[in-house]
């Protein structure tokens, strides 16, 4: 009986073992879990319950700490170093802050993974002591320094390498080619600059370099052509000049080359063409020159997105571009390019981004016929190519056009009615050409259109009243301007009114009809466009008033009337506008005292030049009476007016005869 009970403690005990984690383990766990918050499930007395860790089976020791995500906030203990046999560290996406404890790693000789992006973590990092490591990830933090020297040494597993998105400064280390298995090297927004590493090239296994956004110099060196595995090269935003490696077609595996805003120059490589694996090219803001038709583009066959924008290209768009049937964005604005579109990019039909501006291109009658059968395009930048033409008219078909861009080509002819069919249309630029006539009513109810530039046009009558039914200004149940169909997030950035965008969200709700030949008063009707932010009515024959509407535009911050005849006051009650940042009214026919207070006590001198007849402490001009003189503030029974005197100077005129006479009738008396 004694020995069946001593059996049946030690089963207990053993079963007990089982059941609980390590000790050690238990105690860092529960001091790491008290340095953050909020407070994290460890009501279990055995912590391989605990929320984010996994254990081993026999031994119940602690290898996988993963809380990515959690919101998590407050700082890594030294403590967690004693998880001796932790092999995956994942702490990612959080809100984790202050340095790594330079003891951390120095008994965790297990850890393979270790994931502490995206969090606001300082200081420098220590991996000496990581043998086993395979992936390394402290991106998008706010580690300072160099990249450790020591991270390739004696680290014969290590396969992924993330430093991107810190304040790392000086040069990539020598002797990055000891990580013997790296596959994937990320350094990319920091501040690292010099050469890129000439031993690169040794590194076969490597199939990703992202180094964009740093102050990388000088040459990319032909050797590059020998990491035969290399899938995406990212050497963007950074100071590279010199030629494109001749052999870069040895590249055969790869799948995207972002080389855009360097010093890059010459010609592109014949032997570029050859990388049929490509999917993404990006060699916009550069110095690239010579005949674009000398590339053919035939065997890039999975090309989906090329931007060759901001170079130096000659020539007409090459056809061999079409047989790249699943291109969805292209862009080649800003370049030397003549001659017409080709006919035969009506069959990208997949095409919804193109951007062909500031070209010297022509037929925009034919380009918009031929593209018309692109049926998913939704951003189209013709602007600054067809010069001095004549607008196209007739049923132009886009179902899908969200930007359409046709400014600066001199195009002559009314704003043509096909317009009004493109219902998606978002934003519409026609402004410096020379478009008469009057601005159509149905601009009113195109029920997404929120951008609307007219500027410099010989537009004339008055602004319709319906203009202030758009629905993309107004806001509300209906508006169309946010929906999952957008163009949240545009394939290749554009360019609108020098400024760059990558979304079409970002963009100015904006209506801009200055410098044309307007008339008539300004319609209140626009007071009803609230999400309006830059509206411009500058150098046109606007008369009457400022309306008091127009202080319904709770979101403007440009507001400009400057260059017309309006009379008036300036309304008080702009001063309501709390984000109107920039104001012109000068050269009018105002007059009275500027308002003071608010957004206007900012605004310069010369916002209100021009206007002989306006006073106040922003021009230094005295008002000879000032509104509040003429407002004075007096007692209502004081408002009655002359009749109030009577009861005071009939008796003191009658007590007065009545006083003289008796003074006579005593003398007489005498």
């Amino acid at each position: 009986m004694l020995i069946l009970s001593f059996l049946f403690l030690l089963l207990s005990h053993n079963h007990q073992s089982v059941l609980s984690c390590n000790h050690l383990d238990h105690t860092s766990l529960l001091s790491f879990y008290n340095h953050i918050s909020p407070t994290l499930n460890y009501s279990s007395t055995d912590c391989c319950q605990w929320e984010g860790i996994s254990c081993t089976t026999h031994h119940r020791r602690v290898t996988h700490l993963y809380l990515p995500g959690r919101a998590l906030s407050g700082s890594i203990t030294p403590v967690l170093g004693n998880l001796s046999f932790l092999t995956h560290l994942n702490l990612s996406n959080n809100h984790l802050s202050g340095p790594i404890p330079p003891t951390l790693f120095h008994d965790l000789n297990r850890l393979q993974t270790l994931d502490l992006s995206s969090n606001h973590f300082i200081g420098s990092i220590d991996l000496l002591f990581l043998k086993n490591l395979i992936t390394f990830n402290v991106s998008n933090n706010i580690f300072t320094g160099s990249i450790p020297l020591s991270i390739c040494k004696g680290y014969p597993f290590l396969e992924i390498l993330d430093f991107s998105m810190n304040q790392f400064s000086g040069q990539i280390f020598h002797g990055i080619c000891e990580c013997h298995q790296l596959k994937v090297f990320r350094a990319g927004f920091n501040a690292l600059s010099g050469w890129l590493p000439q031993d690169f090239h040794s590194l076969t296994t490597l199939k990703e370099i992202s180094l964009p956004n740093n102050h990388f110099s000088g040459p990319i060196n032909n050797s590059i052509v020998l990491l035969h595995n290399l899938t995406i090269l990212e050497l963007h935003v950074n100071e590279l000049s010199g030629l494109l490696p001749p052999d870069i077609g040895l590249l055969s595996n790869l799948e995207q080359l972002q080389l855009h805003t360097n010093t890059l120059n010459g010609t592109i490589p014949l032997s570029l063409m050859n990388c049929s694996n490509l999917k993404t090219l990006l060699l916009r803001n550069n110095f690239f020159g010579g005949e674009i038709s000398t590339l053919d583009f035939s065997k890039l066959q999975r090309l989906q997105a090329i931007d060759f924008g901001n170079n130096s290209f000659m020539g007409n768009i090459p056809d061999t571009l079409c047989s790249c049937r699943s291109l969805t964005a292209v862009r080649l604005a800003y370049n030397k390019l003549t001659g017409e579109i080709p006919p035969c990019m009506a069959s990208l039909t997949s095409l919804a981004h193109l951007s062909l501006s500031n070209n010297y291109l022509s037929n925009v009658s034919r380009a918009l016929k031929i593209l018309k059968n692109c049926h998913h395009l939704a951003a189209l930048f013709l602007s600054r190519c067809f010069h001095d033409e004549m607008m196209p008219d007739g049923l132009i078909e886009f179902q899908n056009l969200q930007i359409l861009a046709l400014g600066g080509c001199g195009l002559k002819g009314e704003i043509p009615n096909w317009i009004a069919k493109l219902r998606k249309l978002k934003v519409l630029n026609l402004s410096y050409n020379k478009i008469s006539g009057p601005i159509p009513t149905w601009l009113g109810d195109m029920p997404s259109l929120f951008s609307v530039n007219l500027t410099q046009n010989f537009l004339s009558g008055e602004i319709p009243a319906q203009i202030g039914g758009m629905q993309g200004l107004i806001g509300g149940d209906n508006t169309n301007t946010t929906s999952s169909s957008d163009l949240s997030h545009l394939a290749l950035p554009f360019l609108f009114d020098s400024s760059q965008y990558n979304r079409l969200f970002n963009l100015h709700r904006a209506l801009k009809l200055g410098h044309n030949r307007l008339s008539g008063n300004i319609p209140e009707e626009i007071g009803r466009l609230k999400l309006l932010q830059m509206l411009d009515l500058s150098n046109n024959n606007f008369n009457g008033s400022i309306p008091d509407k127009l202080s319904n535009l709770v979101n403007l911050e440009k507001l400009d009337m400057s260059g017309n005849h309006l009379s008036g006051q300036i309304p008080e009650v702009l001063l309501g506008l709390h984000f109107l940042s920039n104001l012109n009214v000068a050269d009018n026919d105002l007059e009275g005292e500027i308002p003071r207070g608010g957004q206007f006590d900012t605004f310069p001198e010369n916002s209100f030049e021009g206007n002989p007849k306006l006073c106040g402490e922003l021009i230094k001009r005295r008002c000879s009476q000032p509104q509040v003189e003429m407002r004075r503030r007096i007692p209502a029974e004081e408002e009655e007016g002359d009749d109030s005197w009577d009861e005071y100077i009939i008796p003191l005129v009658m007590g007065y005869f009545v006083g003289l006479f008796a003074v006579i009738s005593w003398f007489l008396v005498l």
